[in-house]
């Protein structure tokens, strides 16, 4: 069920917000409304700004994104050929994009967590791990990705000990109700936060389900809820007071480029993971 082309487009669709479609790579090459990986990836950085443990309990305030992405989300590099920009806020562009199901997911490192009881704690980039029983990991196309190897997502099958080199696990939920939680942020800077700016994550998967994305699949008549697996780089994470966040600091005043580095550089989505509702 979960390798259904058309199921993968309308989770893409469900953390983008915008109706998405499968494509297969020659018909990509002739569409002019494709949406790569790495675009879905930018898209999730700069969508919403304001984490949440960027609030204090009686703030509700939402930030206004910084003024130097107008113009850095409106080049043809960026996602300004998806979504305008309107006095410094996001705006959609309701248009039908496409995606080539070879760029964007590597089925052959699924794994289906929703039959497994055994919820023993493993190890993985020196943090303990526990493995998201109920979930299905859909895979993304991350490996040769990155200029510095594939170290950080470690080795390849089942292990209770972590390898050198490899990052540890940490989640972002991806809805954008609510409080706008720290996956609402999708890997972008929060201004103003409460344990300091900078992206935000959880080691803990329970913490990110309360800001999941939920959709009803048109396929299957099922409802979904959705949440992004990253791998988070130790040497650029900070431990916040409350032990169930991790921040990445971006300090005030960083360039749009040298952001999008920092991400790269220290926070990577390497499969989403999706549950059936009860």
């Amino acid at each position: 069920m979960f390798q259904d082309l058309d199921l993968r487009a309308e989770v893409i669709s469900a953390i983008c917000g915008q109706k998405v479609k499968p494509s297969d790579t020659e018909t990509c090459k002739t569409r002019a409304n494709v949406l790569s990986f790495d675009e879905f990836h930018l898209h999730q950085c700069l969508r919403n700004l304001q984490p949440h443990v960027g609030y204090l309990e009686d703030e509700k305030e939402i930030l206004d994104p910084p003024q130097h992405y107008s113009s850095y989300l409106s080049d043809s590099a960026g996602c300004g050929k998806y979504f305008g920009i309107v006095q410094g806020h996001l705006k959609k562009v309701e248009i039908e994009l496409f995606i080539d199901e070879k760029d964007f997911f590597d089925p052959q490192y699924d794994y289906d967590f929703t039959q497994l009881s055994d919820s023993a704690e493993c190890m993985r980039g020196g943090e303990p791990y526990k493995r998201p029983i109920g979930w299905y990991r859909m895979a993304l196309k991350v490996k040769d990705k990155y200029p510095d190897g594939n170290t950080w997502l470690g080795s390849k099958g089942w292990r209770s000990h972590s390898v050198a080199g490899e990052w540890p696990v940490s989640y972002h939920g991806t809805s954008s109700d609510g409080a706008k939680g720290i996956i609402n942020s999708q890997y972008m800077a929060g201004d103003g936060a409460v344990y300091g700016r900078g992206i935000y994550s959880t080691p803990v998967l329970a913490e990110s389900e309360n800001y999941a994305k939920i959709f009803q699949s048109k396929k299957t008549g099922k409802s979904y809820k959705v949440i992004l697996q990253n791998r988070i780089n130790p040497e650029r994470r900070e431990v916040c007071r409350r032990s169930d966040y991790w921040l990445i600091p971006v300090v005030a005043g960083t360039s749009a480029s040298e952001e999008k580095e920092i991400v790269e550089g220290a926070i990577r989505p390497y499969g989403i993971l999706i549950q059936e509702m009860k």
